[in-house]
């Protein structure tokens, strides 16, 4: 016989058995499943900024009334890893719930993306049908059929906010789209979706005050005394740039001076100015840059991972297609570009087929080519290759145009100076970049060729701060190879460019070296030019008969080697000093010398330099309506070849002259084109000058 003994197990006492016996027992549980609709996690603490974007994201979820505003089912949410995309569909998550737009609860799903083994739909319904109270034995095994029941789940309940975070595919969000439009669903991804049929929106980096704000309030949360960042406005702006206003970046840079209170800002400042080496830095022992961005990487096609590889390593903020496709030594399909710019590693430039990178980014990717030999050898051949094949290349047949003068052969790159000039200003920051490239041997020759053909650019659109830095990494360069010519050209293009900088006795003394280095070399042609701009330079340092003795060493040096057009050019700069030193009538001889010149030349551009500072001597002499004509024409000609400096200083004096002349309104007219000139020259205290003259003038 059985029994029952005290409730919960069976009495076998006194039973008779004929072999082996199992008891197998059920338990059942008749209560109702637990619901987890107010998931939500924790807002992040010291969320700061994004007022923006969590208004867009709001705006979406607001309930339509009154048949307004057509629903918003889905939102999603995109951006490079570490830039706030949880934190912000969080905080915009518990807003909502706040103002009772989502009576029926909230639910919350990490779809691990990015891990090794990511949630699948399947996966994700049944946890979310968990969630909504649902028994297990009741959750059906077909994803299909999991949905259908999610949804008439959902049909049932009140308005309800689902999140999944951290998706990588549309595959994985596609089935947790509600039914009913009542309900939202708030996606985030490392990826575009636009497969979804969402309201998209694409997260940035912060901006300056946001950054500034969140390590402050980071540091104060800690510790409500710590006002290193609020008493070091200036230094804290420099790490926020470091941490290239990346939150995650931003968060670990807190961490680090909140586990050191002693820790200066300007201290970890300094750890994370090399680039190379910043990422090792951004690590606080549980959280790194690194980590974040190897998770997007590691997802990419082979020919995607590189592609990111060696834009890294191409200078200046963007890089174009062409460029790149330079250092891949193939045409990059359009689905590589897409591919990389839906996972946010790459970004568009301001021009169409032009890149960027985030700087984070750009770290990460040199620091995978640091650490294997095979792809520093990649590297190197593509740095080589895009120096020589594309940036000195076309960069050449930019300066052969810009220098171009009838009777010489017609460079084939650009027909014309407009589009050499707007070629050079689209890839200036590169073109810089790649001259300091000159400091590493293997790049040396070739750097410094490329720095030769930017000084009449740089000069022309008065770069004053790229022109130093190009001339000063060639004369390191030529140093590095011992090439002396490269050095006396180097010197010679600094000094051009400390008197664009208005530092006239340095200039004096680069010019000096120059010319010693060429009379040494033996090349006498560069040695007149050396003179000639020494003169220049003397002039500026108010050293007048110095400057008129060099000019005239080189135009007897220059009528020696029968080089005419350079002799032209030296009696304009003859004439500037003759003036200065107030023998005007010799002057404007001197300038007439070089009209005649430059005419016979050819050289048109040289032509309104002169006529400009021609009005200038005339206007000396009081010869006012000459004046006034030989800035009309000097204006004319100054404008035709965008030398914006130049036809901002003879619209100024043009307007001295309307002024002497009593023509007030033209005097007005002709300063504020001035300062507009001079805008686009990137002079803006003569700008600032010009303006405050035409202001102080009243006209009937």
């Amino acid at each position: 016989m059985v029994g029952e003994y005290g409730g919960d197990h069976v009495d076998f006492r006194g039973g008779e058995f004929r072999g082996p016996v199992v008891a197998k027992g059920n338990f059942y549980q008749r209560a109702a499943a637990s619901t987890a609709l107010s998931a939500l996690p924790a807002r992040a603490a010291g969320f700061t900024g994004r007022g923006g974007e969590l208004g867009e994201l709001l705006r979406a979820f607001e309930p339509a009334v009154g048949g307004g505003h057509e629903a918003v089912l889905v939102a999603a949410v995109s951006g490079l890893g570490g830039i706030g995309k949880t934190a912000l569909a969080v905080q915009a998550a518990h807003e909502a719930c706040g103002r009772g737009w989502f009576p029926g609860g909230a639910l919350f799903l990490d779809l691990h993306g990015y891990d090794e083994d990511p949630v699948s739909g399947e996966q994700a319904l049944e946890a979310l049908l968990r969630a909504l109270a649902v028994e297990p034995e009741h959750i059906p095994v077909r994803v299909d059929e999991r949905a259908a029941l999610y949804r008439s789940v959902l049909a049932e309940r009140g308005a309800v906010l689902i999140v999944a975070d951290n998706a990588s595919s549309p595959d994985q969000v596609r089935p947790l789209l509600p039914g009913d439009a009542r309900h939202r669903l708030l996606v985030t991804s490392r990826n575009k979706m636009p497969q979804l049929g969402a309201r998209l929106l694409t997260l940035g980096e912060m901006s300056p005050e946001e950054a500034h704000e969140l390590l402050d309030r980071a540091l104060r949360i800690a510790d409500p005394d710590d006002s290193r960042v609020a008493d070091r406005a200036g230094e804290a702006r420099r790490l926020a740039a470091r941490c290239g206003h990346l939150p995650l970046a931003l968060q670990i840079a807190a961490a680090l001076l909140v586990l050191d209170r002693d820790k200066p800002v300007a201290e970890l400042v300094a750890e994370l100015t090399d680039l190379r080496d910043r990422l090792t830095h951004l690590d606080d022992g549980e959280r790194s840059v690194r980590s974040a961005l190897a998770l997007s990487y590691r997802r990419l096609p082979a020919d995607q991972a590189r592609l990111l590889r060696l834009l890294c390593l191409a200078p200046g903020d963007d890089a174009s297609t062409e460029a790149v496709g330079v250092m891949t030594r193939e045409d990059i399909p359009p689905r590589c570009w897409d591919g990389l710019a839906r996972a946010h590693l790459v970004e568009r430039a301001s021009g169409r087929g032009r890149w960027r990178l985030h700087d984070l980014v750009r770290a990460f990717g040199l620091d995978l080519v640091a650490g294997s030999a095979e792809l520093r050898e990649e590297a190197e051949t593509a740095r080589e290759r895009l120096l020589v094949l594309f940036y000195w290349r076309w960069a050449q047949a930019a300066d052969t145009r810009l220098q171009w003068l009838p009777g010489l052969t017609e460079p084939d790159r650009f027909a014309t100076q407009k589009q050499a000039l707007a070629w050079l200003d689209e890839e200036r920051g590169g073109l810089v970049e790649a001259v300091q490239w000159g400091g590493e041997e293997r790049y040396a020759k070739h750097a410094a060729g490329l720095a030769e053909c930017l000084t009449v650019y740089l000069g022309r659109r008065r770069y004053v701060a790229d022109a130093i830095t190009v001339a000063r990494a060639t004369r390191d360069a030529a140093r590095l190879t011992g090439d002396r010519h490269d050095e006396a050209s180097a010197w010679r293009s600094l000094g051009e460019a400390l008197r664009m900088a208005g530092r006239a006795a340095e200039a004096v003394e680069a010019h000096t070296r120059a010319g010693g280095l060429f009379q040494a070399a033996g090349d006498r042609v560069s040695e007149a030019e050396t003179w000639d701009s020494l003169g220049n330079a003397l002039g500026d340092a108010g050293r007048v008969e110095e400057a008129i003795d060099a000019h005239i060493r080189a135009r007897e040096l220059f009528r020696t080697l029968g080089e005419h057009r350079a002799e032209a050019l030296v009696w304009a700069n003859l004439g500037v000093a003759l003036h200065d030193a107030g023998r005007v009538e010799e002057a404007i001889d001197a300038h007439r010398r070089a009209l005649d010149g430059c005419r016979a030349a050819g050289d048109r551009r040289a032509q309104g330099a002169v006529w400009h500072n021609l009005g200038v001597a005339l206007m000396s002499l009081g010869r006012v309506e000459e004046a006034i004509e030989a800035y009309a024409t000097a204006v004319e000609i100054l404008q035709e070849f965008e030398d914006w400096y130049g036809a901002g200083h003879a619209f100024h004096n043009l307007a001295l002259a309307h002024w002497a002349a009593d023509r007030p309104a033209e005097a007005r007219a002709h300063l504020l084109r001035a300062a507009d000139l001079y805008t686009r020259a990137n002079a803006p205290t003569e700008a600032a000058d010009a303006r405050e003259a035409a202001g102080e003038i009243l006209t009937p």
